[in-house]
C-alpha cells in the first residue's frame, strides 16, 4: 500500500473518531449555547440596508453554488468547545496532494454573514485555487449572537476566550485532517471578524504567521457590549500596552479601512497599527498615496523595525463599511474599492514563504 494512501485512511479514520465524538455532545452543548445567548448581549456591528435585504431573500429564492472558484471541494466541518458547537466550511483546491504540505489562510466573517457569504464575496478561494493553499471559513452560531457576529468584545465573560478556543480548535481539526503546514497559517476577518482575528493574534501569537483586520476594532478597546458599542465609533480608551516579549512577537499586521465607514470608525485602524508598532518597537514610513484604475484611492503607511514591517495600514477614501474590490451584488461588499483580497494574500505570502 502506498504512503499516500496509508496517510489518507488514517486521516479518515481520525475523522471518524471526531465526528462520533461531536454528534454525541451536540445537544447538550446547544442547550447550553442558547442559556447563554438568552443572559448575554448581542451587538451587531453593522445594519443590512434595503438592497442587502433584497440581495439575501433573492439568494434563499435561488441559492449560490459552492464558491469554489474552479476545480476544488467545499468541505463542511464541525468543532466543538467550551462555547459549543460551531460549523466550518473547507476550501481544498484540486490536485493538492495528502503527502503535500501547504498553507492555511483562517477566514472570519462578519456580521450578518456565514462562511458562504464571505467566501463569494472576498473570492479568496479563486486565490487559494491559484497560488495552492487551503481557506477555512469558521462560522459564527445565531444562538451564540443573532446577527453571527462574533463576539471579540466579550472578554469579562469569558465567551470571547471561548469562541478563539473554538477557532483554535478548527485550525487544530483542519491541521489533522488535511495537508496543512502547522507553521504556515495565517487569519484575516471582516468587522466583528476582523476584531475576533486581532484578538486571536495577540492572544496567541505563536499559532498565526500574519493577521490582517479589515473595517474592525483594536483590540483591548472593549470588554463588554456597551464598550464595543463606544469603541466602534472610536470613542474606546487606549489600551495600555505591556513590554514586548522579545521570544513571542505579535505577527505582522495589515490594517484596511474604509474612510467613509459609519458603523467602525477609522479611528480604530489607526489604533490597532499605533498598537502593533509599539508592541514591536516599530516607526511609521512616509505615506504613500495610490490608485489602481478607476478604483477608491488609498493612503498606505509601513511601521518597521530595523527594515521588517511590524505593520501596514491601508485607508481607502470613499470606502464605507464593506469588503473593498468584493463581489459586485453581495452585502457588504464594494466593487469599487481596490482588491482587498490581493492585497491580503500578497501581505501574507511574504510570511508564509
Amino acid at each position: 500500500m502506498s504512503l499516500s494512501r496509508r496517510l489518507s485512511r488514517q486521516w479518515q479514520a481520525a475523522a471518524n473518531r471526531v465526528l462520533r465524538a461531536t454528534a454525541g455532545a451536540i445537544k447538550g452543548a446547544s442547550t447550553r449555547t442558547a442559556k447563554r445567548a438568552a443572559t448575554g448581549a448581542a451587538i451587531a456591528t453593522a445594519k443590512p440596508t434595503a438592497k442587502d435585504t433584497r440581495s439575501r431573500l433573492a439568494k434563499r429564492a435561488s441559492p449560490a453554488p459552492p464558491p469554489t472558484a474552479g476545480p476544488g471541494d467545499w468541505i463542511a466541518g464541525l468543532t466543538m468547545g467550551r462555547g459549543g458547537m460551531r460549523r466550518y466550511r473547507l476550501f481544498r483546491p484540486a490536485g493538492i496532494g495528502a503527502d503535500e504540505r501547504v498553507p492555511l489562510v483562517v477566514m472570519l466573517h462578519g456580521c450578518g454573514q456565514d462562511a458562504s457569504d464571505f467566501a463569494h464575496s472576498t473570492r479568496m478561494n479563486r486565490v487559494a485555487a491559484r497560488e495552492r493553499f487551503l481557506v477555512l471559513y469558521p462560522e459564527q452560531s445565531r444562538l451564540a449572537n443573532p446577527q453571527r457576529c462574533w463576539n471579540w468584545f466579550e472578554t469579562e465573560s469569558g465567551r470571547a476566550q471561548a469562541e478563539a478556543a473554538q477557532i483554535l480548535a478548527a485550525v487544530d481539526q483542519v491541521g489533522l485532517l488535511y495537508p496543512v503546514d502547522r507553521d504556515r497559517v495565517a487569519i484575516a476577518g471582516l468587522s466583528a471578524g476582523a476584531g475576533m482575528a486581532a484578538w486571536l493574534a495577540t492572544a496567541h501569537p505563536t499559532r498565526f504567521r500574519a493577521v490582517a483586520m479589515h473595517s474592525g476594532v483594536a483590540p483591548g478597546l472593549a470588554s463588554s457590549a456597551s464598550m464595543a458599542l463606544r469603541a466602534m465609533r472610536g470613542g474606546g480608551r487606549p489600551p495600555r500596552i505591556a513590554p514586548r516579549d522579545a521570544d513571542v512577537p505579535w505577527p505582522p499586521l495589515l490594517v484596511i479601512q474604509g474612510t467613509q465607514d459609519r458603523v467602525v470608525a477609522s479611528a480604530n485602524a489607526s489604533e490597532a497599527a499605533r498598537q502593533w508598532a509599539a508592541a514591536a518597537g516599530a516607526t511609521a514610513t512616509a505615506p504613500r498615496e495610490l490608485r489602481r484604475g478607476r478604483r477608491h484611492p488609498m493612503t498606505v503607511v509601513d511601521f518597521k523595525r530595523r527594515g521588517h514591517v511590524a505593520a501596514t495600514l491601508v485607508e481607502i477614501h470613499g470606502l464605507a463599511h464593506a469588503w473593498s474590490g468584493g463581489a459586485a451584488r453581495q452585502p457588504f461588499s464594494d466593487p469599487a474599492g481596490p482588491d482587498a483580497t490581493a492585497m491580503i494574500w500578497r501581505f501574507f505570502a511574504k510570511r508564509l514563504r
